[in-house]
């Protein structure tokens, strides 16, 4: 008779294996910059539309809607990779 060779896989507890999990948490950090990077869009865009609807010359608007922008997706990063 033959042995069958038992096949033994890496599996932490969470029942992935090592490469899945590396690739879900790559997954994980891309989606969280490109979400910074849409938020710090529409805030900047939005303040910039609202610098051309009043025609303001310096566009503190716009600057001040960048940093809300910069404040709030680093809050949402912090809140998502706490979960």
């Amino acid at each position: 008779m033959e042995k069958e060779e038992e096949k033994h896989e890496i599996v932490k507890e969470d029942g992935l294996e090592p490469e899945k999990k590396a690739l879900n948490g790559y997954a994980k950090y891309t989606s969280v910059a490109f979400q910074m990077m849409a938020i710090i869009g529409a805030f900047a865009f939005i303040g910039y539309k609202i610098d051309q609807y009043y025609d303001h010359k310096p566009q503190w608007v716009t600057a001040i809607a960048c940093v809300l922008g910069v404040c709030f997706s680093i809050y949402q990063t912090i809140r998502q990779l706490k979960s």
